[in-house]
């Protein structure tokens, strides 16, 4: 058998498997930066980091506050804070610290009688080497978002993932359907009941009372199955107390587009039809018999018998005994050896296209499955490493 052309899911299955080794090298590298840059604080100490870090931006937040101030003969009140706060700042400085050297030549420099713009420049020259503590905790912070926003990017790579895994899985599990098989033996009983229950249901919409109508679906509550949207509270009260309930619903939804002189001459309480009616006139028109009908594919075979159950208690309302009578006939197909296999078949077919069937049968699909669960499993380790870097690092 020659292979199969390439289509559009190669290439869906292709881009996608391009961004989870995108995302597997951004946490890569990200892990990487972040670590090498804590091996650096480790070196030289966490707390050493920090105080050589905090002691330049203190100097330097200084000389900006009195360069203008201390120098040549500005303020010498200014001058005389400056050298108190600085010196002393440099002298309660632990010789342990990382570019003490720095802070005391600075300091020296800046022990004199009369300061210059020259000599702020200087010293901050003289500060240089402690700059680096303070560039290693900025970039110790980037890092740390750097390698956030890397794992927040490779969650939703992996959503993305398990999604399509989850929507190839499902059509996967078509594998095994005969598409070969006679659904029609399914579908021609299906289509007969809900032709019929569709008409008959749109023959007692426009020929019933409102009143039979919504008490009708308010029946239809007791049953979860048929799921007939509730009616609102405003229509259940119009129908118990106007009189007006006992024309058909097109007949009032034709009134309630009249004038209020000409629906006088129509409407027994006009007010009520208008508040009641008029109001709810896209639920009303909405009304059909769809949540009677089976779906096609139809469902499980227990689902379809409790279905099917249901809804023969509320047809005794409208429908002849002809259509009961062929929802029995839908039901009984659920007795049937080969029901779950047809149904398969009939997914098969209503699901997937003619290549996905193609894709399913030849083993593609599988292949395309399998390559994107091996991804998932590259993505989630290297997820895992770089959380685990998070935790240890803070």
């Amino acid at each position: 058998m020659s292979e199969p052309e390439s289509t559009a899911d190669d290439a869906d299955v292709d881009a996608l498997l391009a961004e989870v080794d995108a995302r597997i090298e951004d946490l890569q590298a990200a892990r990487e930066r972040r670590e090498k840059v804590e091996s650096r604080i480790e070196d030289v100490g966490e707390e050493s980091v920090v105080a050589a870090a905090d002691a330049y931006r203190k100097s330097i937040r200084l000389f900006e506050n009195y360069e203008d101030s201390a120098t040549g003969t500005g303020d010498f009140q200014a001058y005389v804070e400056f050298q108190d706060r600085f010196l002393g700042l440099v002298e309660d400085l632990p010789e342990s610290i990382p570019a003490h050297d720095g802070f005391e030549a600075a300091a020296e420099r800046m022990d004199r009688r009369r300061l210059s713009e020259d000599h702020f420049d200087a010293a901050r020259e003289d500060l240089e080497p402690a700059a680096e503590y303070v560039d290693l905790l900025d970039r110790r912070e980037e890092t740390k978002e750097t390698l956030s926003e890397a794992r927040r990017d490779a969650k939703l790579c992996l959503r993305d993932l398990d999604e399509e895994i989850e929507s190839r899985a499902e059509t996967l599990a078509f594998a095994d359907a005969d598409l070969g098989a006679p659904v029609e033996t399914l579908r021609d009983p299906i289509e007969a009941y809900n032709d019929a229950v569709s008409a008959e249901f749109q023959s007692f919409y426009e020929s019933a009372s409102a009143t039979a109508v919504i008490e009708f679906l308010e029946r239809g509550e007791s049953f979860p199955l048929v799921a007939f949207r509730s009616p609102p509270r405003d229509l259940r009260e119009f129908v118990r107390e106007s009189p007006d309930a006992d024309e058909p619903i097109p007949t009032l939804l034709e009134y309630a587009d009249y004038s209020g002189s000409k629906l006088d001459h129509y409407a027994e309480d006009p007010a009520a039809l208008q508040t009641s009616v008029a109001v709810h006139r896209t639920y009303l028109e909405r009304l059909s018999a769809g949540p009677l009908t089976v779906s096609l594919p139809p469902p499980s075979a227990g689902t379809l018998r409790r279905f099917a159950g249901e809804a023969i208690s509320l047809l005794g309302r409208f429908a002849s005994e002809e259509t009961v009578a062929l929802l029995r006939e839908v039901r009984d197909l659920t007795r049937r050896d080969d029901y779950a296999e047809l149904r398969l078949a009939a997914r098969a077919h209503e699901e997937l296209d003619a290549d996905e069937r193609e894709r399913v049968q030849s083993g593609v699909a599988a292949a395309e499955l399998e390559r994107l669960r091996d991804a998932r499993e590259r993505l989630s380790a290297a997820l895992e490493d770089a959380n685990e870097t998070g935790r240890q690092q803070g």
